[in-house]
């Protein structure tokens, strides 16, 4: 019998057994048959995936084919305003409770930022938070834009902790209401708003600093052209722009490519743009973007991930109860490959920081600023974040 199957997962379906018990069965299949629950696991999945190399294999299948001609290609080739709505209220307006299972309270579905591998998830998102801020040098009264807001959390914070007036946007209605919420709770209703709507929709108004974290792979690579002319036309001349993006590295083996069609699949359909670092920065000097600063923040990604997955296990009742077994398991897969993924550089995060490349731009601003993440450079506010 395949090693895989006798150590780490109990079979339900005796046809998988009879098709799959010898030699190595694609990774995909295995997981379509745990999420479809023709199989179970004996013990955590961290286990099986440690040793996936022994009883499994990364080659494509039919079902890769079929997902490939038929739903990503389509996807990628669109993008129009109706479809990209589509897919992301698809995703992201699922409900608060699905997503809080796994975010926390802080409700921040990007990377976190870790000074010590034994934070909290709280601390990593609120590290994280103030590193955006510091990078992007957030003063009183500046016109913050922060385009893929979430659940408005930095639009939040960067007005209540730096005192700009914060404009968030998200095509996630739930999002949307939930952000706005939690503005005016703050009564900071007059400082910060979550706006509903495309970012080729974002009115024509000018702000001195801009954020998109974790969205851009969403834009599709056939609209990245047009989504960094918008930011270029929505920043001041003087103004900088902060980009964080989750992108996969040069594909290097079939493992790399498995692991992208998994999560078109079933995570984000749609967010054909995970670029490795290289393009994508080709795309935004092409916008005439200067490029200040480039972090790689995949530990720290990796990290996040892996709190994300130990909250999704320990609410794992109300998920079924309210969301039902498969939409555990998926997340259960994900969460547990993405750690993974991380932590061996298939999947990278970086932060980065640019400004548009003008004769007349002071780069003098950028001698002693903090264009890097450091314990030393986060600052000291007067409050925490509840």
């Amino acid at each position: 019998m395949n090693s895989i199957l006798s150590d780490y997962v109990i079979v339900r379906d005796p046809a998988f057994m009879s098709k799959h018990g010898k030699g190595n069965i694609p990774i995909s299949t295995l997981f379509e048959a745990y999420i479809h629950e023709a199989v179970d696991l004996r013990s955590d999945i961290f286990a099986l995936l440690a040793n996936r190399y022994r009883g499994l294999s990364h080659r494509f299948t039919w079902e890769h084919v079929t997902y490939f001609t038929q739903k990503f290609l389509p996807e990628a080739l669109i993008h129009s305003k109706s479809a990209d709505e589509k897919l992301v209220r698809g995703h992201y307006d699922r409900g608060d409770d699905f997503f809080a299972a796994f975010l926390g309270p802080r409700m921040v579905y990007t990377s976190g930022y870790f000074t010590n591998k034994d934070q909290t998830l709280e601390e990593g998102q609120d590290q994280k938070l103030d590193l955006v801020c510091r990078k992007l040098n957030l003063k009183n009264n500046d016109n913050f834009l922060d385009i893929g807001c979430g659940w408005g959390t930095l639009a939040l914070h960067a007005a209540k902790h730096y005192g700009v007036r914060s404009t968030g946007v998200t095509l996630s209605k739930n999002q949307a209401a939930f952000g706005n919420k939690r503005i005016a709770d703050a009564g900071l209703s007059d400082k910060a708003k979550i706006l509903c709507l495309d970012y080729r929709e974002i009115p024509a108004l000018k702000y001195n600093k801009i954020s998109s974290l974790e969205m851009v792979e969403h834009v599709g690579v056939r609209n990245l052209n047009g989504f960094y002319e918008k930011v270029s036309d929505l920043l001041h001349d003087d103004g900088l722009f902060l980009l964080q993006w989750t992108g996969l590295r040069r594909a290097t083996s079939q493992e790399d490519l498995v692991w992208g069609l998994f999560m078109a699949k079933y995570i984000f359909p749609g967010a054909d743009a995970s670029l490795p670092l290289a393009p994508m920065m080709n795309y935004c000097e092409k916008a005439a973007f200067e490029i200040q600063s480039v972090e790689n923040l995949s530990t720290h990604y990796r990290y996040t991930i892996e709190k994300w997955h130990t909250n999704w296990l320990e609410h794992k009742d109300e998920i079924v109860a309210s969301y039902g077994e498969r939409w555990f398991r998926i997340w259960n897969v994900f969460l547990a490959w993405a750690t993974v993924i991380a932590g061996q550089g298939t999947a990278a995060c970086f932060q980065v920081v640019m400004n548009k490349n003008r004769n007349d731009f002071d780069r003098e601003q950028f001698i002693g600023a903090p264009l890097f993440g450091n314990a030393g450079l986060l600052p000291q506010r007067n409050s925490k974040q509840s």
